[in-house]
Formats: C-alpha cells, structure tokens, sequence
C-alpha cells in the first residue's frame, strides 16, 4: 500500500475521514487516466496550448496524491506554455505516463475500486 502515492496530505485534507478518503481515490482514478490519455495526444499532435491546459489541471491533483512526479508534470506543461518546439519532451512524459499508471494500478488495488 501507498509505494507509488502518498496520502498524507490527503489524511490531513479529510481529517481521516476514510470515505471521504475513498471518494478521492476513486475521483482520481477517473479523472487521472482520461487526463494522462489526453496528455499523451496532446504530446503527440505537438499541440502545444492542449499540453498546457491538461498538464495544469493535472498538477494539483499529482501533488495531492504525491506521486514524486510534480516537477516533471511542470516541465511538460512549460514545454506546452512557452513553445519548446526544440525540446524533445517525450523522456518527461513517458516518466509521468509510467509514475502515474503505477499509482492507478496501486490505488485502484488498494481501495478495491
């Protein structure tokens, strides 16, 4: 349980309420895995202002649940906002992909969800 998450900040959000606890798993089950899909696509098609958006929305969430990845999450989305189109950012987003496919495995094995 918890290798590749943390609910620390979550436990103290829900001041340990574990239904509350459970609600937010599974939100992050739901929303994580379309948002991660959508990111890759974005990526791919180089669609710069796309990565931004969704790599943004995605950062409050990865830190909550911190999956260690934030600062990776960050560069994606700088590549999106400011344009890099010399900057391969596919090493980052495979690092994200996998840190965040690890932790829906685990939480959705953890909850039981």
């Amino acid at each position: 349980m918890e290798q590749h998450y943390k609910l620390f900040k979550i436990r103290e959000l829900a001041d340990n309420d574990e239904d509350f606890i459970k609600a937010l798993a599974s939100t992050f089950l739901e929303e994580v895995s379309v948002d991660i899909e959508r990111l890759q696509k974005a990526v791919v098609h180089k669609d710069y202002l796309q990565t931004y958006q969704i790599a943004h929305k995605m950062k409050p969430t990865i830190d909550l649940f911190q999956l260690g990845v934030l600062d990776t999450l960050i560069e994606i989305q700088d590549w999106g906002k400011l344009v890099k189109t010399d900057l391969d950012i596919a090493p980052q987003l495979q690092v994200v992909v996998t840190a965040i496919n690890k932790a829906l495995s685990e939480i959705k094995s953890d909850f039981s969800l």
